[in-house]
């Protein structure tokens, strides 16, 4: 069974989940670790010989030390490129808090010592017309990774996600800043001081542009995700 399984969402789309979450796998493996990585669902995919293949799930798929199928990998993987209850509609397909949690339980089976679940997009994006994709984490009282894009207004977005994690009666176990471009923000010294000072839980990096997650490791704490 996982010893330590997490859920990492972001302030938003497009925030660098993927990368942030293949980072801590990889930091994770050089420690000796047996890793796991999922992402439940994912839109956005390619049809391929295997069938649809998403690169998000492909990045995770590497990074872990256990060798799953891309089945386990991602199990609900959807063409188009847009939300994911609105690929799922057009899919023919429904999405659901509880089938998701299910296909999470079963890999929290596995032995492992880290299983980190990616979620999609930010903390509110809808599975239905009644359900967001923070009812799963909900469903398995799983603490929480949060991905902060360095950019303006994301100290806004980071604590009004943050809250919003706490009001679901779920804890933060930690928090990654994340330059998702080249270029610096403008005043990114002085957003980071900020977040350090008014996040109430670890950062566990503090990551430059790069698309190489095994590179970005090195840069990666996972000890508070790991001896807590």
């Amino acid at each position: 069974m996982a010893r330590k399984s997490y859920f990492v969402t972001g302030t938003d789309t497009g925030v660098g989940k993927t990368l942030v979450s293949a980072a801590i796998l990889h930091a994770a493996n050089q420690r000796g670790l047996r890793t796991l990585g999922m992402k439940p669902v994912a839109s956005g995919c390619d049809q391929t010989p295997d069938g649809l293949r998403n690169s998000d799930a492909l990045m995770l798929q590497a990074a872990m030390s256990e060798a799953l199928s891309y089945e386990q990998v991602n199990p609900v993987a959807l063409e188009p490129a847009i939300a994911p209850h609105v690929a799922a509609r057009q899919a023919g397909r429904q999405l659901s808090a509880q089938r998701l949690a299910g296909f999470c339980r079963g890999l929290q089976l596995r032995p492992a010592d880290l299983l980190l679940v990616e979620g999609a997009g930010g903390w509110r994006v809808p599975l239905n017309d009644s359900e967001t994709y923070a009812q799963v984490p909900r469903e398995l009282g799983m603490d929480v990774i949060l991905v902060v894009p360095l950019r303006l207004g994301c100290i806004n977005h980071a604590l009004l996600t943050v809250e919003a994690i706490n009001a679901d009666g779920l804890a933060l176990a930690g928090w990654v800043a994340n330059r998702p471009e080249a270029e610096a923000m403008a005043s990114e010294q002085d957003t980071l001081s900020y977040l350090l000072e008014h996040i109430a839980a670890p950062c566990l990096g503090i990551l430059p542009w790069q698309e190489d997650p095994e590179r970005l490791a090195a840069l990666i704490d996972v000890s508070p995700l790991i001896e807590n």
